[in-house]
């Protein structure tokens, strides 16, 4: 799949959303002092990806993380990525058609996704939440649980509340402005909205940390 089809407009969302898709990389890779690939790799990691799983990537933007999630699945897996960003989309589309990757990338919002009830093997999202206002986290998350089959899997990967000076910096760069709340406050609304076995962890990135949980078999 390449570009954009006529028909595709940028949807509704009261989540911030990137435009500047040609830079995103370049960008995610000195705020994440070079590690961004590293980070990647241990995202795949944690989610345990298997051959022939579905998984969707939510807030997936030029598709570098969607992408191996699908070299994780296999010839066999189905992989999924949806962005509210057009250039994003468009970016991630090209990006596949170059590596001859099947993957299929949506241009739809968190909030309301388009995937069937019980159909998600894995949910994957990396530093997207932070874009959402709190009532949409709860939304985008509620949508999460919905489409993940009953013992499936969710790994996020964002910024954590800032302890010390460094990260306070970071994070005024990162969060656009700064937040008063982090990766870590996801944790008792995963709870509260079903989810188990959830744990958050820090990451060897510095502000990152990534939150793990599954839906109730």
């Amino acid at each position: 799949m390449h570009g954009l089809h006529a028909h595709e407009h940028a949807p509704q969302t009261q989540g911030r959303t990137l435009h500047w898709a040609k830079y995103y990389d370049v960008t995610v890779q000195l705020l994440t002092l070079g590690q961004s690939k590293k980070l990647r790799a241990w995202t795949i990691d944690a989610a345990n990806i298997r051959a022939g799983e579905t998984i969707l990537d939510v807030g997936c933007g030029t598709g570098e993380l969607t992408l191996l999630a699908k070299r994780a699945a296999g010839t066999n897996g189905r992989i999924y990525g949806i962005d509210a960003s057009p250039e994003m989309i468009e970016f991630a589309r090209e990006k596949a058609a170059r590596e001859k990757l099947d993957v299929e990338f949506r241009l739809e919002p968190i909030e309301h996704l388009t995937f069937a009830d019980n159909s998600m093997d894995v949910v994957l999202s990396s530093l997207m939440m932070h874009h959402l206002p709190g009532d949409l986290k709860r939304a985008g998350l509620q949508e999460i649980y919905r489409v993940l089959k009953p013992g499936g899997r969710v790994v996020i990967v964002d910024l954590k509340r800032a302890a010390s000076r460094v990260e306070h910096i970071m994070s005024h760069f990162m969060a656009h402005g700064g937040m008063a709340r982090g990766l870590q406050d996801l944790v008792a609304l995963m709870q509260a909205l079903g989810f188990v076995s959830v744990e958050f962890t820090n990451t060897r990135v510095p502000m990152l940390g990534m939150v793990r949980g599954e839906k109730r078999a």
